[in-house]
Parts: C-alpha cells; sequence; structure tokens
C-alpha cells in the first residue's frame, strides 16, 4: 500500500551554520538564507495541498546559544512574520505556534500574536511554528494538563493526552523530514512522530528548495505504512 500525499509534514531546519561557515560567512547569514527556504518550501507545500506543515524553528535548547545569536535570530523571526503576512493572509493559511511562546521577546510575540488571531479563521494549509519548544516538555505539559483538569489515572488514554498538547488540532505527522544529514529527532514533537516516516536529506537547509521537498514527497509515496500490522493485513484490508 502506498502511502500517497501526506497531510501533515514535519521539518527540522537543520544546518544554517554549517553553511555559513562553509562559505567562512558569519553565522547568521546561514539562518538568513535559511528564511528563503522557509518561503520557498511553504508556498510549494500550500499550492501542493498539504493540510498542515510544522516547522521547527526554534528549540528551548537554542537558547543557550551566543546571546547576539539568538537576539539576531529573533529580529529574523519577527522579519519573517512582518514580511509573509500579506502572503499568509491572501493565500488563506493559518499560522499557528507550539512551545513556550512566552519567553520570546515582546518585539517577536507581537506580530505573532497578531498574525495568529488574524489568521484564525483561514481555512488554507496550516502552517505551524515551532518556537521555543520541545517535545518532552510538551509531554510534560499535556500530563500537568491532564492533571490539573482532574482525570482520574485510570481513565487517562491516549486519546485524552493528546487533547491537552499544543498540536491538538493537526493531523498526526506524516512525514518528518529533517535537513543536513543528522539523523536524530532533537526533541522535536517526539510524541506526534509515533508512527511518522523519517526522512534524512544531505542537503544543508539553506540549500533546500521546493524540489527536494518533492523528492521527499516521493519517498514517502513509495513506503508502505503498516502501523504494526503486516503487509497481507494491509491488502486485506484494502481489498475488503
Amino acid at each position: 500500500m502506498q502511502s500517497g500525499l501526506p497531510r501533515h509534514v514535519a521539518i527540522i531546519m537543520d544546518g544554517n551554520g554549517r553553511w555559513a561557515q562553509a562559505r567562512k560567512l558569519p553565522r547568521i547569514e546561514g539562518h538568513r538564507r535559511g528564511a528563503d527556504s522557509v518561503r520557498d518550501v511553504t508556498r510549494a507545500a500550500r499550492q501542493l495541498g498539504l493540510e498542515a506543515l510544522t516547522l521547527y524553528a526554534f528549540s528551548t535548547q537554542n537558547w543557550n546559544r551566543p546571546p547576539d545569536e539568538v537576539k539576531a535570530l529573533m529580529e529574523l523571526l519577527r522579519d519573517y512574520l512582518i514580511e509573509e503576512r500579506a502572503e499568509i493572509m491572501d493565500n488563506g493559511i493559518r499560522l499557528t505556534a507550539i512551545g513556550q511562546i512566552e519567553r520570546l521577546p515582546g518585539f517577536v510575540r507581537e506580530p505573532l500574536d497578531a498574525l495568529r488571531a488574524d489568521s484564525s479563521a483561514n481555512r488554507g494549509m496550516t502552517l505551524c511554528l515551532a518556537l521555543s519548544y520541545g517535545g518532552r516538555e510538551a509531554i510534560v505539559e499535556a500530563a500537568r494538563g491532564a492533571l490539573l483538569a482532574g482525570i482520574p489515572p485510570e481513565k487517562l488514554d491516549e486519546d485524552r493526552l493528546a487533547a491537552f498538547f499544543p498540536t491538538r488540532s493537526l493531523p498526526p505527522v506524516d512525514l518528518l523530514v529533517r535537513t543536513s544529514g543528522e539523523q536524530r529527532l532533537s526533541n522535536f514533537l517526539l510524541w506526534e512522530c509515533a508512527y511518522a516516516e523519517l526522512y534524512f536529506t544531505p542537503v544543508l537547509w539553506p540549500d533546500f528548495r521546493r524540489e527536494h521537498l518533492f523528492e521527499a514527497l516521493e519517498a514517502y509515496g513509495a513506503r508502505e505504512r503498516r502501523f504494526g500490522l503486516t503487509s497481507e493485513q494491509l491488502r486485506a484490508r484494502a481489498g475488503s
């Protein structure tokens, strides 16, 4: 059984720093070039008809980077939110964000909150930015939310716990893409990627464009997603 087009693609955008260092440029230049990749991939995903695209833009661990780099990243994020606002609104994209948003500086939160609110009624693709995000932290927050809601331990199951995740309005992740050749999850969407197909490419994120996304989608479409079943069971289901 081929997988077809995924509903939800998540991307770990890795390799900005290495791209810049290889060219003897400041690391921030890699992040700047990476913003161009975000624009191109987002447009391609929308044109293809993907239901959701989640981008790992800034992790909770990224706060430990040099202060100058963190400040520059925040400024790039602000610029992206301002510059892409018209395209997001004109194309019916719904912007959401997950993570410890309260840790972001005010000059980022203001345009982020405004665009989230103004695009909330859009019914096109959902673009989800993971900002100050960590997968383990999200699991802890979900568990805390279930406890505070008074759900008895014996009644807490996967469905009830999933309702407390910030990604509850999104479909499960079908395809996780990581650029730069690294092959690890880096604390990204640990719960949501339980059955995701993983695709690793050596292309550094600043060089990643829609043609590379198409390659990932083509590889995904050729895979058999069994969800714990056998191939024979899947064929039997398809024929019933």
